[in-house]
């Protein structure tokens, strides 16, 4: 018996017996509270997303889900934090959209599907151009000939550098030849504060933070990044249907754990996180703040990170955007 056979075979014998163990892990799972880590400061999108996911999901799996918010440098301080977890289970992070870009923007210590297993894609939704009520900008066309008048002397906002409200937007200027300043913040909470307050022009961002402040007429919508019209944001124009080719840039939200979490723990959480999004009262908040809930198969959820990953990365090098752009 060669020694690569001895290995092999020692191998086999080895995961024979932990089995067993595995397998009782796997039905006793979970055992103790979970900790969802959500990479962005109280406030924003993924931080409510998760909040209005967090009862439904205690009650589906049986014990306390602990929301640990690690914010920071784009999503991806917590996302570090979440690829160091152990692959028991007991740690999960409720991704959004920075997850499939901030590698391409960054030195990170990982890549995100090597780290990360899919879990779910729980929703996506649109990103909306708003700018505040006191500008002059009543629709994009006014913000693009501004811009076009003046290059880089108009700001506008997103939640974080090589975020897809700033990839989205490096994009658009592309597109149609003009160029703004971004100014960017630690997340969408304090963005939004200082767009509300009228601080900083403009502000791109997932209509969930801002949904209130568009209807109370603070903030104005200008274009949304969906294919056609959004009915979360009803009467605005997509920024396809406004002349810019067919460009598209829909926001998301999902569930990822860590790579080597048992088969069977990953299917557990699937299947309860379905059953959370199924249930109406969940459906209904996540949609008043201008989600569109998904909830898919890991295997889906996995197509769509690459294709994410694949697709903006491009942008970002074509564009030459980096952490400290």
């Amino acid at each position: 018996m060669t020694n690569t056979h001895r290995r092999g075979l020692l191998a086999l014998t080895a995961a024979g017996l932990a089995m067993p163990g595995l397998l009782r892990a796997s039905e006793a799972w979970p055992d103790r509270p979970i900790r969802l880590i959500v990479p962005w400061p109280p406030g924003g999108s993924t931080d409510t997303v998760a909040r209005i996911l967090q009862p439904r999901l205690q009650d589906v799996l049986g014990k306390p889900v602990v929301i640990d918010n690690r914010g920071g440098a784009s999503g991806s301080i917590g996302a570090i934090e979440a690829a160091r977890a152990p692959a028991d289970g007991m740690s999960w992070m409720l991704a959004y959209d920075t997850q499939a870009t901030n590698e391409s923007v960054m030195p990170l210590p990982f890549r995100t599907l090597e780290a990360f297993v899919p879990v779910c894609l729980v929703a996506t939704g649109p990103l909306a151009l708003v700018a505040h009520a006191s500008t002059p900008f009543h629709t994009y066309a006014d913000v693009v000939a501004a811009a076009k008048k003046d290059p880089d002397s108009l700001n506008y906002a997103t939640s974080g550098v090589g975020g897809l409200a700033h990839v989205a937007t490096t994009l658009l200027q592309q597109v149609g030849g003009f160029r703004m300043v971004h100014v960017p913040y630690k997340g969408g909470g304090p963005a939004t504060q200082d767009a509300v307050a009228g601080h900083v022009p403009l502000f791109m961002s997932n209509v969930v933070v801002i949904s209130q402040h568009i209807k109370a007429g603070v903030l104005r919508p200008l274009g949304v990044t969906t294919r056609e019209e959004s009915r979360h944001v009803p009467g605005v124009k997509s920024f396809a249907q406004q002349g810019v080719g067919d460009f598209e840039a829909p926001t998301w939200w999902a569930m990822v754990g860590r790579t080597g979490t048992p088969q069977p723990i990953l299917e557990k959480m699937n299947r309860a996180l379905l059953t959370v999004l199924a249930d109406s009262d969940v459906r209904r908040k996540l949609e008043e703040q201008g989600a569109d809930v998904v909830g898919s198969s890991p295997e889906e959820c996995g197509q769509f990170l690459e294709r994410e990953i694949i697709r903006w990365g491009k942008v970002i090098r074509d564009n030459n955007i980096r952490a400290d752009s």
